[in-house]
């Protein structure tokens, strides 16, 4: 029997990454995303559903999502769903949760504080007014569209 078990998400960090080692020295992120669902009923009523995802990422991909995302930040997350099983100390009882394990990521969105609109738009990050220095350097020629080349 074939199987195939791909995850595609795109949405909001719902708390900063927690980024941890394990003992031989991999790095571990867990991550939440909410994902939205905006829909109509059939009354015409427009509603939105949100979905909690909790997210696993290691090795490099985790140290990146440490060091560059933070709570709010948009992301794109491809992975597979992976059940974890353990016993609950407290209860005894057994416990499942369904978790993604992130295989590839894309951070969304600019930079927080970093060159963003503001700069672009000649304006100051840091008192949101214009600049006094000197004015930007001009920027590199952008390289041709590839719908553009006539061979």
């Amino acid at each position: 029997m074939a199987s195939f078990n791909k995850v595609i998400l795109l949405g909001n960090l719902t708390r900063d990454p927690e980024v941890r080692y394990t003992p031989k020295g991999s790095a571990v992120c867990d991550l939440g995303i909410a994902v939205n669902r905006v829909y109509t009923t059939d009354s015409g009523e427009r509603r939105e559903e949100v979905t909690y995802v909790d997210v696993v990422l290691w090795a490099r991909l985790a140290e990146i999502a440490g060091e560059y995302l933070k709570k709010g930040r948009p992301v794109f997350i491809e992975g597979r769903l992976q059940m974890d099983t353990w016993d609950d100390k407290q209860t005894g009882q057994k416990r499942t949760k369904l978790r993604v394990v992130g295989e590839s990521m894309q951070l969304l969105g600019g930079r927080p504080g970093g060159a963003g609109a503001a700069e672009a738009a000649g304006e100051d990050r840091q008192t949101g007014g214009a600049k006094t220095s000197a004015p930007p350097k001009p920027s590199a020629p952008a390289a041709p569209d590839e719908d553009e080349i006539p061979f």
